[in-house]
Formats: structure tokens, sequence, C-alpha cells
């Protein structure tokens, strides 16, 4: 376990790091003897530092919930992270590369709650009669930790290393389609370069928003009516550059795309 101001230290180098856009070593190998629940500590002073500086929380994403993404990073448990207003993009959104370290594009499903949901024995069920919406997202990955050997531990300090999302499609209620059978193809300056579907994750994306709030329960929080939940990719992350376009067909949910400048 960590010491508190260890754990204050590292939330400031990542707070440096996101301004700066330097990497930062990897936590692990400097504090070996740290834990999962360092890691969330971690992110909660970083996130608590970043709403007293005005920015808004509008919902969590969760990630590592596919085996496409598990073997992609070689981490076997899903994780969280939290996601601001300002790193909520439109469809069609041009997007500053510069803003971003490690830059990569997941394929996932958004489901907006119109109620909350509160664990420990959260279902699937009770997350498709809580959800609002499903919307395609497209999340931005923002690495703000050397790549090479991280663990969880490191991914999860790194608020999960979420960075921003589009949004955009065709929004849908939860009972209008089958969720486990949408479908995506992900495509980079025109040349398909993933494809997936969406039982890929936890085999029904609504178990990831579940596993969720069941984890919240443990620290007696839940998540509230109105937020985003991204559910977790369905396809491996794909590297994007600099002058990059990128779309994804989700079928009968539509297309969703931006582009990097």
């Amino acid at each position: 376990m960590l010491e508190p101001s260890q754990i204050d230290a590292i939330a400031a180098e990542l707070a440096q790091a996101d301004q700066t856009r330097v990497p930062i070593p990897r936590i692990t190998a400097r504090y070996p003897e740290a834990t999962v629940e360092d890691s969330y500590a971690i992110q909660g002073v970083w996130r608590d530092q970043q709403i007293a500086a005005g920015r808004r929380l509008v919902g969590r994403k969760i990630g590592l919930t596919s085996k496409a993404m598990q073997a992609a990073t070689g981490i076997t448990e899903p994780d969280y992270g939290v996601m601001f207003d300002d790193t909520v993009y439109e469809n069609g959104s041009v997007i500053d590369f510069d803003r971003f370290l490690n830059v990569r594009i997941e394929v996932e499903l958004a489901f907006v709650l119109k109620d909350a949901l509160e664990g420990p024995h959260c279902t699937i069920f009770d997350v498709l009669r809580a959800t609002e919406y499903v919307t395609p997202a497209l999340e931005i990955l923002n690495s703000h930790i050397e790549l090479e050997g991280r663990t969880i531990v490191d991914t999860i300090s790194d608020n999960a290393a979420y960075g921003a999302m589009v949004i955009g499609g065709r929004p849908m209620r939860p009972h209008d389609l089958d969720l486990r059978w949408v479908s995506a193809m992900l495509y980079r300056n025109e040349s398909i370069e993933e494809t997936g579907v969406s039982a890929g994750v936890l085999n029904h994306p609504a178990t990831g928003v579940a596993w969720l709030a069941n984890k919240f329960a443990q620290h007696g929080a839940r998540l509230e009516a109105g937020e985003i939940i991204l559910a977790g990719s369905f396809t491996r992350p794909m590297w994007v550059s600099r002058g990059d376009s990128v779309l994804c067909d989700y079928g009968q949910m539509g297309t969703i795309s931006c582009r990097f400048v």
C-alpha cells in the first residue's frame, strides 16, 4: 500500500503530464508495492482536483471488458474512469491531436441513464430499465504513462486511459434492438481496420454497466440519472496519427466520425 503523500505526488505527476504531454515512467516500476486500491485512490485525488478546478463530471468509462481488449493490453480484469464535460465531442468533430498522448480509438456503446443504478445486486435487466437510450460512441485513449510493461495499476491510476469520446449515430431505446448483436466496422482514412460485435463485451454490453454499479456499491456510491456510461470496447484499439480521419459504421445505429488535426 502507498502512503497518502505518495498517492498525492503521483496524482500531481499525472496532472502535469496532461499539461506537458510528456509521459511519466510506470508507477509499478517505481512503486512495485502499489495495489489496485492505491490506483483508484490516485485516480480519485486527480478527479477531485479536476472538479475543484471547475470541470463537470458527466459519466464513467468502463475498460477492458472484452477479450479483444484484454489480449491487446495483457490485463485481465475490467477497470473504470471518469468523464468530464469538456471531453465529449459531437459526431463529425475536428479534434486537436496534440491534446492527447498515445492516441488510439476504441469502438463502444454509450448508455445514457434516466434513472440511478445502485448495487450490490444490479443486473443487466436493471440496466436496461434504467437506460433512456443507447448510442454509438468512439473512445479516444490518452495514456500519460509509458505503455511498455504497464499493469492495471498503471492504467487505473491514469483514469483508465480515458481521453475523450465522440458520441453520435442513431440513439435507440435499449428494448428496440438486440444489444448483443450491434456490429461495427471501424475505418481509418477510408480503409477498414477493425470489426467487432457488441456481445464481445462480457456477452452483453449492459453487463459492464451492471458490473460498475455493483463495484460502486462497495464504496457506498451509485451511478446517477443523466450519466453517460461507456460500456467498453468491442474492437482492439486503433492507433491514429495527426491528419487521420476516422469513421465507424454501426449498421442500423448509424455512423460516427471525427478527424484529427
